[in-house]
């Protein structure tokens, strides 16, 4: 896999990880991204209800719009999926990426795994350099899911 490319999705793989990669909902502002030492939120142990058909769906929907976002090489898009504000810098340097990686396909790998108020998504991305999969984590925050960061 060329270095552009896994570099990129390593930038998304973190994002998606807990570092700060909070993109902004309508206007890119704020600082530079930081690492976070955050852990993601506890899975639901096997005696938890089934999630709800709406944030099933809800899932579905981001985990599509993730998908989307990297084939289109579109950071602006990637970051309204974003739990939290980020730079200008930061979604310059992500665009960068992307515009230096060429032509991807990206698809979910398997149906996104929902597990209360967190969820993975698994996205396999494919370039002229090679394929990965990369897990985004998801989380449900003041009634919405996103990306944590």
């Amino acid at each position: 896999m060329n270095r552009v490319l896994a570099a990129g999705l390593v930038l998304l793989g973190v994002a998606g990880a807990g570092v700060v990669l909070g993109l902004l909902l309508v206007a890119p502002s704020g600082t530079a991204p930081t690492p976070s030492s955050a852990s993601p939120p506890p899975a639901r142990t096997s005696a938890s209800a089934a999630p709800s058909a709406v944030d099933t769906a809800a899932v579905n929907v981001l985990a599509r719009a993730i998908v989307d976002a990297i084939r289109a090489h579109d950071s602006a898009a990637f970051g309204k999926l974003t739990c939290r504000p980020q730079s200008v810098e930061a979604l310059a340097q992500l665009q960068r990426t992307w515009d230096a990686a060429g032509p991807v396909t990206a698809t979910l790998k398997e149906p996104p795994e929902v597990r209360g108020e967190s969820a993975t998504a698994k996205v396999h991305v494919e370039a002229a350099g090679g394929t990965k999969d990369t897990p985004f984590p998801l989380h449900k925050e003041s009634g919405r899911w996103c990306v944590p960061g």
